[in-house]
């Protein structure tokens, strides 16, 4: 196990004049109507910024807001000493290096619920084109063409839906399908309350062999990595079908195109990819371009209008929660720690090493202060410890600065 790199002890957190944010990758305007309100001073830009630019961009910046084009690294967090949290405005934060984040004291938020309705709208969408191969009808229409047959086109009434990643999303198309007259499995990693009469399978290969449509709703990590290759296509159903809607490491792609190609699989409907343009003015190319029945969308799943505004309101909430009192419940790299402000007391919040001791420090420094603790709370995880402690007004500051010359401290500031 790898040494976790802790930031040098800092001096409090520098906060003059209002509190900077820098939102990135046209994040819906609904976020900085809210931290607007909030008197924060909001900049909004429609693109993402390369890793170079991000960390010149980054300094002296109190709130950074991304999505999925902008990689948040160490050597920007590094340059970052008043960044106080990164609001991933999307599902996924595989584009931060949560670890880094966490050692700088820096918790990062996103957007678990948002968008699910919009991604579980379109997979049920792509199911009925599939099935209808309306995406090859449609394409020699506007060719042209007439051919009206129906060999190869079915009713999805009957048929079996098989949901690999039974999370919030997953539940949501099951929902759906099951109003639709599909039939359900789901497989997880984790046990799940089956919701309707999705029934949960054993195994992996298990669903694939009894879906006529699977549809993909994991995360990246190293274990979803190509958990769909040439094995695993082959022991889906022939004739059968598979849906890519969670991300772009999951399927190998290559091998798609061949199961296509031979007639194993009648069709797919990709949305994510394993490498993807940064701008829409890039190019784009994937084996499975020129295929029939085969559905390629561009990472489109949750961007609704509806979406990116409950997305926008959802990750804002978070960050100014975070700013007025420390609350960092839903953080994906922290501790977890949410308790209501106490009245005429100023509250200080400290990252520290998690080492023994740390605790007793602090405590130290408020006792010889003659200080007075109104509330102390401390949660910790293998790195870190976060405390959160409501004191009197007028000893705040000395014991914050205190506290952020500890050889331990990583990051403090007060909360008025």
């Amino acid at each position: 196990m790898s040494t976790p790199k802790f930031p040098s002890p800092s001096t409090p957190v520098s906060i003059e004049g209002p509190l900077k944010v820098l939102l990135l990758e046209n994040i819906h305007a609904s976020a900085e109507e809210m931290l607007a309100a909030e008197g924060f001073a909001v900049e909004r830009l429609k693109g993402a910024l390369k890793p170079e630019e991000l960390e010149e961009r980054i300094q002296g910046v109190h709130l950074l807001g991304i999505r999925s084009k902008t990689n948040v690294w160490e050597p920007a967090l590094a340059k970052a000493p008043n960044l106080l949290a990164v609001g991933a405005f999307c599902i996924g934060t595989n584009q931060v290096d949560l670890k880094s984040a966490n050692t700088h004291g820096v918790p990062v938020f996103n957007a678990p619920f948002s968008n699910t309705r919009s991604v579980a709208e379109l997979v049920i969408a792509e199911i009925v084109m599939l099935t209808r191969q309306l995406g090859d009808r449609n394409r020699e229409v506007h060719a042209g063409q007439w051919r009206k047959v129906a060999t190869g086109s079915h009713e999805v009434r009957g048929k079996t839906l098989g949901i690999v990643g039974y999370g919030h999303i997953g539940t949501q198309v099951g929902v759906l399908a099951e109003s639709m007259g599909m039939r359900v499995l789901f497989y997880d990693v984790m046990t799940k309350l089956p919701l309707g009469n999705s029934r949960p399978t054993a195994t992996l290969h298990e669903l694939l062999e009894n879906s006529d449509f699977v549809t993909l709703h994991v995360p990246a990590t190293p274990s979803t990595e190509w958990m769909i290759g040439a094995a695993e296509l082959s022991r889906m159903r022939k004739g059968s079908c598979l849906i890519n809607a969670s991300r772009g490491t999951v399927v190998d792609i290559p091998a798609l195109a061949k199961a296509l190609q031979s007639g194993h699989l009648s069709g797919a409907a990709v949305d994510v990819y394993p490498t993807e343009p940064e701008t829409n003015s890039d190019g784009f190319a994937t084996e499975l371009q020129g295929l029939s029945n085969v559905i390629l969308t561009p990472h489109i799943g949750g961007s609704t209008e509806e979406a990116q505004a409950s997305i926008g309101k959802e990750v804002a909430t978070s960050l100014i929660k975070f700013v007025r009192s420390g609350a960092t419940t839903g953080a994906v790299n922290f501790p977890q720690v949410e308790t209501p402000l106490i009245p005429k007391t100023h509250r200080i919040l400290n990252v520290h090493r998690n080492t023994p001791g740390v605790l007793r420090d602090i405590n130290k420094i408020v006792s010889d202060l003659n200080a007075n603790i109104h509330a102390q709370v401390l949660s910790t995880d293998a790195n870190i410890g976060y405390l959160v402690m409501d004191l009197d007004q007028d000893v705040a500051n000395p014991v914050c600065n205190a506290i952020a010359g500890l050889t331990t401290d990583i990051k403090t500031r007060i909360v008025s």
